[in-house]
């Protein structure tokens, strides 16, 4: 039975009403909209979920070398090796670079992937504990900040300073070194300490 000829199925012009035709294109409207919805939803849910990303989370998620460029213009370039809220440690073929992530100014060759940390214990790690690790290992260290590049070892770890000694032992020359103006901590080069 052909809709358009029903009894009453005209226009006020006399022109036969297509039903069929009418509720085809009503359900395709309804359908972009729906489609012009999910699209818009999709993106405001991405834009909330990059909102939420951190910074530490984005070097997690990189897989490669990286730059780190410092706020004193200097820059640290290798592999993210760990990273925690408070620094990151990022290794090179011969030495490590511990990096507190409020010296990081901008970052080259990061991915736009993210991960989140291996453990709520793991990331929380704060750099008190980072250094104290260097100081228990005795390992000759260069801090750098903006006045200068530091040979030395640790010899005590603050709750917002480090001590750092130019010699085992010695507390001859030994300089303190508030966190607030640390760039980087960098392994000397093959147990190396200029100076």
């Amino acid at each position: 039975m052909d809709t358009a000829r029903v009894v009453g199925a005209v226009d006020r012009y006399g022109v036969p009403v297509r039903w069929d035709a009418l509720f085809d294109d009503l359900a395709a409207q309804l359908a972009a909209a729906e489609t012009q919805d999910r699209a818009t939803a999709v993106a405001d849910l991405t834009r909330a979920e990059h909102a939420t990303i951190t910074l530490v989370e984005r070097l997690r998620g990189t897989p490669g070398t990286l730059t780190l460029e410092l706020h004193d213009g200097s820059a640290v370039t290798g592999e993210l090796r760990e990273a925690a809220e408070e620094w990151v440690l990022v290794g090179e073929a011969r030495r490590q670079h511990l990096v507190p992530t409020v010296a990081i100014a901008a970052v080259q060759g990061l991915g736009r992937h993210a991960q989140p940390a291996p453990s709520t214990r793991s990331a929380r790690l704060g750099l008190g504990h980072a250094l104290r690790a260097l100081m228990r290992d005795r390992r000759p260290v260069q801090v750098r900040t903006a006045a200068g590049t530091y040979p030395g070892w640790v010899a005590r770890v603050g709750k917002d300073h480090v001590d750092l000694e130019v010699a085992p032992g010695s507390g001859h020359g030994s300089r303190v070194v508030p966190w607030s103006a640390l760039l980087c901590v960098s392994e000397s080069e093959a147990g190396f300490v200029p100076r």
